[in-house]
């Protein structure tokens, strides 16, 4: 849901985790299984699949070729993480070594709309999540948007 409120493309969500479709089982790729049964029955008609590693999330010809029961069409625009310190991790990477200008963490969930900005936080990250957090904070109030 907060997705669709910052883009016009279709929502394809990924849970990911280290391992495949079941190619691994642990506990931790145990949990990502059972969320994606429980997001099947809370959101049939969302776009989504997993648990899978994150290559298979952004290539749609490797996820074709190695999982072609996959139900996920084209790229994943939604990266679900399997836990924090994974989804840390991933982000200061793709900040500091892919370049990526970051919007987020966007906090979900909540009754009152509030963000976390990291400690390096540029001005253009900051300016986002104003916004970000003001768009909500006028949701929460009913107003036309």
């Amino acid at each position: 849901e907060t997705a669709k409120h910052y883009t016009n493309e279709p929502i394809r969500v990924a849970m990911l985790s280290y391992a495949s479709f079941g190619s691994v089982r642990h506990a931790s790729s145990k949990k990502v299984a059972r969320a994606v049964e429980i997001l099947r029955e809370r959101a049939p008609d969302l776009e989504f699949d997993g648990e899978m590693q994150v290559d298979a999330a952004l290539d749609p010809e490797l996820r074709k070729q190695e999982f072609p029961f996959s139900t996920l069409t084209g790229r994943a625009n939604v990266l679900i993480f399997p836990d924090l310190g994974s989804a840390n991790i991933s982000y200061k990477l793709l900040t500091k070594l892919g370049g990526a200008t970051p919007s987020g963490p966007i906090l979900v969930g909540i009754n009152k709309p509030a963000h976390v900005l990291q400690r390096s936080a540029t001005v253009q990250e900051i300016a986002n999540m104003i916004y970000i957090c003001g768009y909500e904070a006028l949701k929460k109030q009913d107003l036309s948007l």
